[in-house]
């Protein structure tokens, strides 16, 4: 799976257009970052901007924003109708895939740093990224605005995560920015058959994390010391979950309007589903959803997944499967068309397949056949895992739901599942390893006319040799487990479709000894390389290749003997 990390920096400038087109323009000098929106408000003076990429590059692109905003944003002349606290005011960075919470956290770090070292920028972390209780909460972290920080900056308590603890010239031309790790926010509507503006209340009541107002026996709120309502949690409470219920006069009905506030705690088909006993509760019927704004993959996979798991289907089938599970299960399409390439994150931003898993067979096969020295065999060998983990998924599906084969249908269910898992890995492999070679080719470019650029550029060529041999080792080291699960497969599979489990185990070995034999010849070029030398990265990456190695060819033994043996046996 593809690390990417969303981030959505918020800039102190709404209505210079030319000051929006110089921060913009710095996020797309960055090579593997997209840019997917950028909405400007006047009366706010304020521009929201959203990019996606991987780790890295995101990282780098945040700071680029930090640092032209802050170059060109006066903040002692700012004014607008939204609350900030400098020229960039917030900059979350929000995993999408491939990464966690902790990671993002990490980059939050990492940016925030460079911030207040390289810019002189005060930087305050906050949500997750937080390193003090108190300044979870962005408000607090923000109170007063930007016009608090003269008498904030200076003293303990107020003291930045990162960057100068001072008030000055320079920080109040720039301001603070507040950096954070969150999550991932699903604005997502329900729509009810009914234009009952109090059920749609109900039910928003029945699950959003704050709760309702307590009542007592008699139907009076209930009050605290301080006189403010006491909410209790109603019966299908959701955490991070914001709801209200009202009438949608354009759709003829009543909705519940959600916030989502963090995916990877409540996703929508939780909100879906509880939404629906709700309504149920109260004799309504949720008859489709609509989601505001983009979603990422994995949200809308995990709903394919668990409409599939609930009526006993096969989940290990692929994503365009799933994901039209999700869509049909949920009534995405009842008001307005859905369509996975608009709205879901990852494929308007144009980061799932690589232009080599997304040719045709044909394709690929002539480019392969070119005189390019990439794509070659190690994008080879990644296909031929592919090939050999839908071989094995394809074993699994054909075996479900044939009573032949009950006692073992959670077993199948599950192997398909992570066939599915490890052929999105390898084809993810086949362009990662065309990509990385590429890289190693582009420092054979470098100039080498001073000592320092000799010495540049053979840095720069280990560091790429160790990239390029990293992903055929990853490919190699996840075959020995595809390869037990082939031959698991050809033992308790449907039996009409053995010959399909062999082959997925000689495709299996193929991948695995294509990869070893790359991994061995990025690993003889890292051997004449001074910058090695010193690195354990070729004892270890060596050890780790011939270890995986051997038992790749142990298990395809295994599936070679099995499955011929019963063929042979089968015609004898």
């Amino acid at each position: 799976m593809r690390k990417l990390v969303e981030c959505v920096p918020n800039i102190s400038e709404g209505r210079d257009q030319s000051i929006i087109d110089a921060v913009t323009a710095s996020i797309k000098e960055v090579d593997g970052v997209s840019l997917l929106d950028v909405d400007p408000g006047n009366a706010t003076n304020r521009t929201v901007i959203t990019f996606i990429g991987e780790p890295e590059p995101v990282a780098e692109a945040a700071f680029r924003v930090v640092e032209t905003a802050s170059r060109l944003i006066d903040m002692t002349q700012h004014k607008g109708t939204h609350p900030r606290h400098g020229a960039t005011d917030v900059c979350p960075f929000v995993p999408v895939s491939g990464v966690t919470m902790e990671e993002c956290v990490e980059i939050a770090n990492k940016v925030g740093k460079r911030i207040g070292d390289e810019l002189g920028v005060p930087v305050y972390l906050y949500e997750n990224a937080a390193k003090k209780p108190e300044r979870q909460n962005l408000a607090t972290v923000r109170k007063g605005e930007y016009e608090a920080l003269s008498n904030k900056l200076g003293k303990e308590e107020w003291a930045p995560d990162f960057g100068p603890n001072e008030w000055n010239e320079h920080t109040a031309k720039t301001g603070a920015t507040n950096v954070s790790a969150r999550g991932f926010l699903v604005a997502y509507n329900v729509n009810l058959n009914s234009r009952s503006k109090s059920i749609a209340s109900q039910i928003a009541l029945d699950i959003k994390e704050a709760g309702r107002a307590k009542r007592n026996d008699k139907g009076v709120l209930v009050k605290d010391e301080n006189g403010k309502n006491i909410l209790v949690p109603g019966p299908y409470r959701l955490e991070a979950c914001k709801a209200v219920g009202w009438i949608i006069e354009e759709y003829d009905r009543a909705q519940v309007s959600m916030n989502l506030v963090n995916t990877a705690i409540t996703k929508p088909h939780e909100a879906f589903e509880a939404c629906r006993n709700s309504a149920r509760d109260r004799g309504a019927r949720i008859s489709g959803s609509e989601l505001v704004g983009l979603i990422p993959e994995g949200d809308l996979l995990a709903a394919g997944k668990y409409y599939l798991r609930k009526a006993n289907q096969s989940a290990g089938i692929p994503k365009e499967m799933i994901l039209e599970t999700a869509i049909q299960s949920m009534g995405l399409r009842e008001i307005t068309d859905f369509d996975p390439a608009n709205r879901i994150i990852e494929y308007q931003a144009g980061l799932v397949d690589g232009p080599l898993v997304s040719m045709t067979n044909r394709e690929f096969v002539d480019v392969l056949s070119s005189d390019s020295p990439a794509p070659g065999g190690g994008s080879v060998a990644a296909l031929s895992a592919a090939q050999s983990a839908a071989l094995v998924a394809m074993v699994c599906n054909l075996t479900v739901g044939k009573k032949k084969y009950a006692a073992v249908q959670d077993r199948v269910k599950e192997i398909a599942e992570i066939s599915q898992d490890l052929k999105d890995f390898f084809l993810d492999a086949i362009d990662a390893d065309t990509n990385a070679f590429n890289k190693v080719m582009d420092c054979f470019g470098m100039p080498k006319k001073t000592e320092a650029q000799v010495k540049a550029k053979g840095l720069a060529t280990a560091a790429a040799t160790r990239l390029a041999t990293a992903v055929p080792l990853s490919v190699l080291a996840k075959i020995p487990t595809l390869l037990e699960l082939a031959k698991e497969v050809a033992e308790i599979g449907n039996v009409n479709s053995l010959s399909d489990a062999g082959v997925a185990g000689l495709t299996a070995l193929a991948g695995a000894e294509g990869a070893y034999y790359n991994v061995l010849i990025n690993l003889e070029s890292l051997k004449d390389m001074d910058q090695s030398e010193d690195s354990e990265f070729y004892a270890e990456t060596l050890s780790a290749a011939k270890k995986a190695m051997a038992l790749s060819e142990e298990n395809a033994q295994l599936v070679k003997d099995f499955v011929k043996g019963k063929l042979e046996k089968a015609v004898e």
